[in-house]
Order: structure tokens, then sequence, then C-alpha cells
């Protein structure tokens, strides 16, 4: 393991977002099990995809769709806050 400095644009909670020492934009942090309710929930889609119940298939993409609007709001919010361009 090795240990370094980061630069922190956000409080450091579940979706932290921070430059990594040599790269030009920061990213976001992603908690393990976080990660895992994610992962979760694209498989949720897939399993109703596959089941052929487009209803469900739907809801669940809708509600992914949401979670991932608000992380990108939350990143994009603290690039504007210091004063960094989007890399996209």
């Amino acid at each position: 393991m090795e240990r370094i400095e980061v630069e922190l644009f956000t409080d450091g909670g579940n979706d932290a977002v921070v430059r990594m020492p040599g790269r030009r934009f920061p990213g976001v942090l992603v908690q393990g099990d976080s990660l895992h309710i994610l992962r979760t929930d694209v498989a949720e889609v897939v399993e109703a995809c596959e089941r052929g119940d487009l209803d469900e298939a739907r809801e669940s993409a809708g509600l992914l769709l949401a979670n991932l609007d608000a992380l990108l709001t939350r990143y994009e919010a603290a690039l504007a806050e210091h004063d960094n361009p989007r890399p996209y």
C-alpha cells in the first residue's frame, strides 16, 4: 500500500470528489458498499430485461439514472466551486 496526498474538493462522504496526483481532472471516490449497490441496481435492470418485464426495467433504470444524475450534479458543483472546467 502506498500513501499519497490527494486534493479534496468536497467533504469526505461516500462520494467525495478528489484529484489524484498527476491527474488534470478530479474524480469521484466511490466506497465499496456504494459500488456494490450500484452493481446490484444495474443487475436488477438486466434481470428485468431478461424476464421481459420492461415496466420494471424502466423503473429500475430510472432510479439508477436519478442516482447517477445526483452524483454527476455533485461532481459538477464541486468543479464549479473550485473554478475547474468539466472534462467533457
